[in-house]
């Protein structure tokens, strides 16, 4: 159940960034035009709850894959850091846990003694160390992701054509929503 949150609290910053998007964009529609704009609150609500039901036709269930790894949560959660944002110092591995650098580097250990994660210190500065994931990390992460792309694709399949660029379009406005948070958190 852990995984779930992990994919859920995704799924809640992707909307929270569209919802941004839309806020932004709506700012920009033009007074007396001849379209009634549908209400900003309800607009983002309707996404919210289609953005519930994309992620569970996504996800119908969890994969045996997700429920079989045997990692503790704080352990995934450095795998996902570490796979999303590839190799990290460990000082930032224990921020992104919100813990000391002691119990952070006491997670990394035991990755790294399953060979899921590799330390590596820098020549120019040695007490820098860089986290990344292993060639076994990056398969078993991989993997997982693989599983979401394959069903993703088997929906993308039945669509037209017209509904893939729609699609492509929305995902568009996503990422440009995100880049929009982004940016506003700097």
């Amino acid at each position: 159940m852990q995984i779930i949150s992990i994919i859920l609290k995704y799924w809640a910053n992707l909307t929270k960034a569209t919802s941004i998007y839309i806020a932004r964009s709506s700012r920009n529609w033009k007074e007396g035009s001849m379209k009634q704009a549908p209400k900003q609150e309800e607009l983002i609500e309707r996404i919210l709850e289609l953005g519930e039901k994309a992620f569970r036709e996504l996800i119908p269930i969890l994969p045996t894959e997700w429920l079989q790894l045997d990692l503790t949560m704080p352990q995934l959660k450095v795998v996902l850091l570490l796979f999303m944002n590839g190799p990290t110092r460990m000082s930032e591995v224990a921020s992104a846990l919100g813990v000391s650098l002691a119990t952070s580097t006491g997670v990394v250990d035991r990755l790294v003694e399953r060979e899921i994660v590799v330390r590596e210190s820098q020549p120019e500065d040695r007490r820098v160390v860089l986290c990344r994931l292993s060639e076994k990390g990056q398969k078993m992460i991989g993997g997982l992701w693989q599983l979401a792309r394959d069903r993703l694709k088997e929906l993308l399949e039945v669509a037209t054509i017209s509904q893939l660029q729609l699609i492509t379009e929305a995902l568009g406005a996503l990422l440009k929503a995100g880049e929009l948070t982004r940016a506003d958190s700097k």
